[in-house]
């Protein structure tokens, strides 16, 4: 009932269409289009967003804008010209119209070649199927359309169509009669220049990858069709002219290429009379939930002649974590979405004292260091920065999630945390089964994989966090005696709480059983609430120390610890910078679980006893810290000389996994 009802109303502004003259209902439309472009913002934004993105480095702001306006103008007038010419008897359409190179077309098509022609959305496009087929009637005409939805509707769209002696071809029902019309020596029209979706090859347009059907190409290449560009222009009022050519040969050409082509030739189109395209259709669509584009089927094509440098960035915010140990967890992530597709741009938003452990991941290409504590003040730092395209949220927290509401991204990834699921428009699903522990980097890489990254290598970089044997046994038989060792770090504290901490006065014990084995000495790591666990260490090691607790910043940290063989550590944020920067880690848990917060990387030794009430993931311990106490400083000792043995040089570069 509803389709028919909608259908009366349709025939009855035909019939009014119908009865007005082509001049009238062109100024008309103007008219119905400025109108629109007032009471329309989303469309409004919309058009200017892709006409910023087509030619905003040819014109200025106020050139687009004014763009903008004329193109609704003239969109309106097109859209009712267009119902109009459908009606208007064959012989009098010349009237109105001019073609120009038609032998581009008609000359293949006597030689018994078949034409593939390519259409977009210019100006009266409509115009296409009733002119073409009075001047290439002897040769059978189709074109590929998608049926409208209500059938009252697309059955007289179709009768309309098919008086002018064009054959319409369902796209659902696949191409086996457009390739027999093709194979015959006939001619077939595709409109080219919409979002092809998820099943689309993402080339270059305008220089900014978007998903295009590579439908004409896959016809052309399977009947030996020419591809040749048509494009209608609007002249003057009720004037338009149509322009065939030029003609891409299709012989040395892959499907990819010949799609990238039929792009630029549109693009081409489009630049000679940018107002008579379709600007509000949202041709660069983000698409859901796979906008990194290493899943997608056909994938991602660049012409030889272009590199990635040379798109448009795809610009992806990623909100870090503030905790340092959580911030290094989510590196596999980061580099996984760097790699998800050719034109990501990654920018990194984090604290400042966090900055400088982004400048060692060579994926990042912008960092916003935000300081304060204040809502609005990061909210301004992103707006200060070029539009983005996409927010993914590594914390759990309302407040990353509100950063990126109020600064106008438009895409807003993350797990649902806290209340803040009405602020995300992509919520990444926990696993409902229950499972083993997984480590933290793999549920940031779980965000990487729903958007679309392939992290198979990464997740195997972060699952090789493994438990060491506890009584570890040095691996080389030479007694470590009169050996150079240079420097090793020692970090003693733990931020989160007391009951990560190893006894101080063990880490003394094992410090000096080393040194007196070694010439190595000990630098010291901490903030300024381990002042006095480092000073009873200092007090059993020495000269033989260098304390650093509370005296250095992370750029600090970072220097230093390159400086090192070794870290003996508890866990920490310390513990995962080391293994970031590939030098081999001692590390001590007790109340925390290795498999969820262990250091990423081989060659670590992680020395733990599983008592009964661990892990219990306390900042202190309720009673005798026994799982702590279990772990003996002779284990520590055993551990750091089979590192030490090795000879392997810890200075390594930022990154770098460490073989074992």
């Amino acid at each position: 009932m509803r389709d028919r009802l909608v259908y009366v109303f349709y025939r009855f502004g035909v019939a009014i269409i119908n009865a007005l003259p082509p001049a009238f209902l062109f100024h008309l439309g103007r008219v119905a289009g400025l109108f629109a472009w007032l009471l329309l913002p989303r469309y409004r934004r919309l058009a200017l967003h892709n006409a910023t993105i087509a030619l905003g480095k040819e014109k200025s702001k106020k050139e687009l804008r004014c763009l903008v306006r004329h193109h609704f103008r003239q969109l309106g007038a097109n859209l009712l010209c267009g119902v109009k010419m459908a009606m208007v008897p064959l012989a009098e359409i010349n009237r109105y119209v001019q073609i120009e190179n038609l032998d581009v077309i008609d000359g293949p098509l006597r030689a018994g070649r078949p034409v593939v022609v390519i259409l977009s959305h210019l100006g009266n496009w409509e115009l296409t199927a009733h002119v073409l087929p009075a001047f290439i009637g002897h040769a059978r005409n189709g074109t590929i359309y998608q049926r409208l939805g209500n059938p009252l509707i697309d059955a007289h769209v179709r009768g309309l169509r098919e008086r002018a002696k064009v054959e319409l071809f369902d796209r659902r029902e696949g191409f086996a009669k457009p390739i027999q019309l093709l194979r015959g020596g006939g001619v077939i029209g595709v409109l080219s220049d919409q979002h092809a979706g998820d099943q689309g090859l993402w080339v270059p347009f305008f220089g900014r990858l978007a998903s295009t059907t590579s439908l004409p190409a896959l016809l052309a290449k399977r009947t030996g069709a020419i591809l040749v560009g048509v494009a209608v222009y609007t002249v003057g009022p009720a004037r338009w002219r149509i322009d065939i050519g030029p003609a891409l040969e299709t012989n040395d050409e892959s499907i990819q290429s010949l799609t990238s082509k039929a792009n630029e030739l549109i693009a081409v189109q489009i630049r000679r009379a940018p107002e008579d395209w379709f600007w509000v259709h949202d041709r660069w669509k983000t698409p859901r939930p796979n906008f990194l584009l290493n899943k997608y089927k056909r994938g991602f094509y660049l012409p030889k002649a272009m590199s990635s440098d040379d798109l448009q960035p795809f610009r992806v915010l990623i909100r870090a974590n503030n905790w340092l140990g959580d911030a290094v967890m989510s590196v596999p992530a980061v580099r996984a979405i760097k790699r998800g597709r050719p034109d990501t741009h990654v920018t990194v938003l984090t604290t400042e004292n966090l900055a400088p452990l982004w400048k060692l991941v060579p994926d990042v290409d912008e960092i916003i260091s935000v300081r304060g504590k204040s809502l609005f003040s990061a909210v301004r730092w992103i707006r200060d920065r070029p539009k983005f395209d996409a927010a993914i949220l590594f914390p759990n927290s309302l407040r990353s999630a509100l950063e990126a509401w109020l600064a106008g991204i438009p895409r807003r990834v993350g797990y649902r945390g806290h209340l803040r699921a009405w602020l995300l428009n992509q919520i990444v699903r926990e696993p409902k089964r229950a499972r083993p522990p997984e480590h933290q980097s793999l549920r940031y890489l779980r965000i990487a994989r729903e958007l679309g990254a392939d992290v198979q290598s990464d997740a195997e970089e972060s699952l090789n966090t493994q438990l060491s044997p506890l009584n570890v046994q040095p691996s080389i038989s030479e007694p470590p005696a009169n050996r150079k060792h240079g420097l090793l770090g020692l970090c003693a504290g733990a931020e989160y709480g007391p009951a990560k901490r190893w006894l101080p006065e063990r880490f003394a014990e094992a410090a000096a059983a080393i040194t007196t084995e070694t010439s190595a000495r000990w630098i010291l790591f901490g903030t300024a609430k381990d002042s006095s666990t480092g000073e009873a260490i200092v007090k059993a090691l020495g000269d033989n120390c260098i304390n650093r607790i509370g005296q250095t910043d992370l750029q600090q940290l970072i220097d230093e610890l390159r400086t090192c063989h070794l870290l003996v550590t508890n866990d920490t944020g310390t513990m995962h910078l080391a293994a970031l920067l590939g030098i081999p880690i001692v590390a001590i848990f007790g109340s925390t679980e290795p498999r969820l917060t262990g250091p990423m990387g081989v060659r670590h030794i992680i020395l733990r006893h599983h008592v009964e009430c661990s892990p219990c993931f306390l900042r202190e311990c309720p009673i005798d810290f026994r799982c702590m106490k279990a772990v003996s400083v002779q284990e520590v000792v055993d551990a750091v000389r089979s590192i030490l043995l090795t000879g392997h040089d810890a200075a390594t570069s930022p990154g770098q996994k460490v073989e074992g």
